[in-house]
């Protein structure tokens, strides 16, 4: 008998009576589909953006960095005969207003003639950018950022000082076209022309300079074989290769974190909506009883009613998913309209159909998981059972079918989630915590109702009342319990994680921190450096070592290139770190493998190396690790491993070298100076520039305040994205509500007859749902807290705080939700007369 056509025929009957019982459903996966689809949405539309203005960003095809010296003229020599050339010198610097008293950091760039190669710099004023540097009357011109004018409380025209130079300040950029948000930048730009930079005297040895290489290749050139060639010609050149593929390494991973993480925290929505989902089927099905019944004494083989009411459940989660898709679509267009002036490049508002396919597979996957179990329940019993259901509630298990239907489609999510995750160890991670947060909820639910159970018989009637309908036949309490309790625990643990990384900002890392650090000092400088701030009433303790750059090239041999490692210490092989030698172990580490040298040792180049890294790249003691430092490969290998506190923003460097390597190297002295007062902190910073132009001043106050502003601002959006999760729970205990509201009024009607006040029928609702909220807060605390701890202490490193506020709040939201829908829900209740419902007894 071929049931697939009545069995359509049907479903669209029963969706005629309209969606009474489904909006719930409706709204839970809508919700979680909105969320994965506005969050892959969003992430296609930056990546195209990124990709779109990546040759402007890169400032050429290809971009070639080497830091503290220029290219060799040979180098450069080829790379002028290959395409037009721009050079660019980029450095943190002192800039000071020539009337004296204010000064700020800089990030200083020095252009060429050719440059921008691409794009355009926008400038206030009607003029080009090789009049705004050119020198008049011996004096070099010089653009910035408004803000570096009104740190130094100058205007165009008037004229600042940059080391041993005088610049006039000619205009103020508008637009700089290769400038990406960076992260890590602690000033305002200020540009002048490359002839400048000589007299500034900035540019010294071991000086922290940058040498950029824009090339723009004739259309002709094979990109990728011309990047190989050159590859081969100066394989010891040392500098860091960028091209159109890789225009953007440090963005790019940062906007696929986020998209990651995001996307977890919709999923987890999604699943809470799935609780909804399954809660809705149910209570659908529960009303249907009479008419599956019938249909079964009428020879409707039990495919036929499963097909009709699974049709039912995918229609209507197509209609969700739909809904979901169209909101999630119009993130990117949210974006550009709200985030346009914090990004360097134009989001691309369009619809992306792969995030969104990718939404809609895991909206209908969703929903047929949840739904299978009760549609197999329902559909597979007899019609006697099913008449008898409404004073012997339906139990029992599915059949082997559908079980098998049911792990089917949840194999489909988990290898989906798994397949299209950027990270999938750590999709993996989050989907084993989400089976295990599901049979931790469900389990505390039973332990809810059997505690309220054998609570015993209190003397108030209305605390006894609460109790019994926490484990009643047919109670709320499983589904209300997990979905109430996933939202919240994602709640508490974004909200505790947050809290405790605001903690190491704002209050643990100034207590330890320096109040500068000092750069580019000169070896011959230091003695001077340190008798300046000595000389100062209330400087504390002072820090020097000696410091030059190197890039790793090769990890036991093989090119660093070719190696796998952690994506989450990947950073290590991006660009240059900052190297250093010591004969004694530095402060805030400890040596946790191997030993530390000899203070006179004499032998084989050694490295000691932070443990987490070198276990993140797979390295241990006496594996080799080759360095380029200044054009030059070091193979040194590795002698210890240390614990570094970075936490302590003091004197850290992954890499300390043993003696009799890097001190004939050119290098640099850099210092970390603590204050007493911090209100002598400007006459310390303007003490040593004003001696020494040349030395850069970084205060960490303003590196904190930076650091603090993005924590804020990254956290704003990540809360409201796990809102959603919590709305979603919500909307689950919102269902609850609505499938008991027969029950209830059934239940009302009868107490009134008993005599029962409005005050004490309400009282007792409102009990059994501050009760639930209460206890459902209070198990999402303790396992969001465990959560948050796990990813503070392990994940990032540091001390966990249980700020008792968090928790406070936490217990006040659940209790205020169900509380306020339990309270909606009884009201109605209230609301319906007696005679009717005994009438129709």
């Amino acid at each position: 008998m071929r049931t697939g056509p009545l069995a359509l025929r049907l479903a669209r009957r029963e969706l005629r009576t309209g969606l009474k019982g489904f909006r719930i459903f409706l709204a839970c996966l809508a919700l979680g589909v909105a969320a994965i689809a506005a969050v892959g949405s969003v992430s296609s539309a930056m990546m195209s953006g990124l990709e779109g203005d990546a040759r402007r960003i890169l400032g050429g095809d290809v971009a070639l960095r080497i830091v503290h010296r220029p290219a060799e003229p040979e180098a450069l020599s080829y790379l002028r005969e290959s395409g037009e050339v721009s050079t660019v010198v980029s450095m943190r610097a002192m800039a000071r207003s020539e009337a004296g008293g204010d000064n700020s950091l800089v990030e200083l760039k020095a252009v060429d003639d050719l440059y921008p190669l691409v794009g355009t710099l926008a400038l206030d004023r009607d003029v080009t950018l090789e009049q705004a540097l050119e020198p008049r009357g011996g004096v070099y011109g010089a653009v910035a950022d408004a803000s570096l004018a009104e740190r130094l409380n100058i205007a165009v025209g008037d004229r600042l000082r940059l080391g041993e130079a005088t610049l006039e300040l000619r205009a103020l950029i508008s637009a700089e076209p290769d400038r990406l948000v960076n992260f890590a930048s602690f000033g305002p730009r200020l540009m002048i022309s490359d002839a400048a930079v000589a007299e500034t005297g900035l540019v010294q040895v071991g000086s922290m300079v940058r040498h950029y290489y824009r090339i723009v290749l004739p259309t002709s050139t094979d990109r990728n074989a011309w990047l190989a060639d050159l590859e081969q010609r100066f394989p010891d050149a040392g500098w860091r290769v960028s091209s159109l593929e890789n225009a953007t390494p440090g963005y790019d991973n940062f906007v696929n974190r986020v998209t990651l993480f995001l996307t977890l925290v919709g999923m987890t929505a999604l699943l809470v909506g799935g609780v909804g989902v399954a809660m809705a089927v149910r209570s659908y099905l529960d009303g249907k009883t009479e008419t599956v019944a019938t249909l079964k004494c009428l020879g409707a083989p039990s495919r036929l009613v499963f097909r009709t009411y699974l049709l039912v459940v995918c229609m209507l989660a197509a209609v969700g998913t739909a809904i979901g898709l169209v909101v999630g679509a119009l993130g990117p267009l949210a974006v550009a309209k709200l985030a346009a002036p914090l990004l360097p490049f134009d989001v691309p508002v369009a619809i992306y159909p792969v995030p969104l396919a990718l939404a809609a597979l895991f909206g209908m996957l969703t929903a047929v998981a949840f739904s299978l179990w009760s549609l197999g329940r329902a559909c597979d019993v007899k019609a006697a059972q099913l008449f008898r259901s409404a004073i012997s509630p339906l139990g029992g298990r599915p059949r082997l079918p559908y079980l098998i239907g049911l792990a089917l489609a949840i194999g489909t999510l988990v290898a989906l989630a798994i397949a299209t995750a950027t990270d999938p160890w750590l999709a993996t991670w989050f989907i084993l915590g989400s089976i295990g947060a599901i049979a931790l909820f469900l389990a505390a639910s039973w332990v809810i109702m059997t505690v309220a159970r054998k609570a015993g018989r209190p003397r108030d009637p209305e605390l006894r009342m609460a109790l019994a309908n926490l484990y009643r036949p047919g109670a709320p309490t499983p589904g209300v319990v997990l979905a109430l309790g996933l939202g919240l625990t994602v709640l508490v643990t974004i909200a505790l994680i947050q809290a405790n990384l605001s903690r190491q900002v704002d209050e643990r890392i100034p207590e330890v921190a320096p109040a500068y650090f000092f750069i580019d000092i000169q070896p011959h400088q230091e003695a001077r450096f340190l008798e300046i701030l000595r000389g100062i009433n209330g400087v504390g303790e002072i820090q020097t070592t000696p410091m030059v750059r190197g890039r790793i090239t090769k990890i036991n041999g093989v090119p660093a290139d070719e190696v796998t490692i952690d994506p989450d210490v990947s950073w290590v092989l991006r660009g240059d770190r900052g190297l250093t030698y010591s004969a004694t172990p530095p402060e805030n580490s400890e040596v946790v493998a191997g030993s530390w040298w000899s203070a006179d040792y004499a032998g084989p180049p050694l490295v000691s190396f932070d443990v987490n890294i070198a276990k993140g790249m797979g390295i241990g003691i006496g594996d080799s690790i080759t360095l380029n430092i200044l054009g030059r490969p070091i193979t040194v290998e590795v002698g210890n491993l240390r614990k570094i506190d970075w936490g302590s923003l003091g004197m850290n460097f992954t890499f300390v070298f043993a003696p009799g390597t890097l001190e004939a190297a050119p290098h640099s002295v850099i210092a970390t100076v603590h204050v007493d007062d911090p209100a002598l902190e400007a006459e310390v910073q303007r003490a040593v520039t004003d001696a020494l132009p040349n030395v850069t001043a970084i205060r960490v106050k303003d590196a904190l305040d930076g650091a603090s502003r993005i924590l804020t601002a990254v956290s704003v959006a990540v809360r409201a994205t796990a809102a959603v999760t919590l709305v979603a729970g919500t909307l689950v205990l919102a269902g609850a509500i609505a499938a008991g509201h027969a029950r209830r009024v059934r239940d009302a009607v009868i107490l009134k007859v008993l005599g029962a006040t409005r005050r004490r029928i309400v009282k007792t609702y409102l009990l059994e749902y501050g009760l639930l909220g209460l206890a459902t807060a209070a198990i999402a605390s303790l396992v969001g807290s465990l959560a948050a701890a796990a990813v503070v202490v392990e994940v990032m490193r540091g001390d966990f705080v249980l700020p008792p506020g968090v928790l406070a709040l936490t217990a006040l939201l659940a209790m205020g939700i169900t509380v306020s829908f339990g309270f909606v829900g009884t009201w109605r209740a209230l609301g319906q007369r007696p005679a009717p419902m005994l009438r129709n007894e």
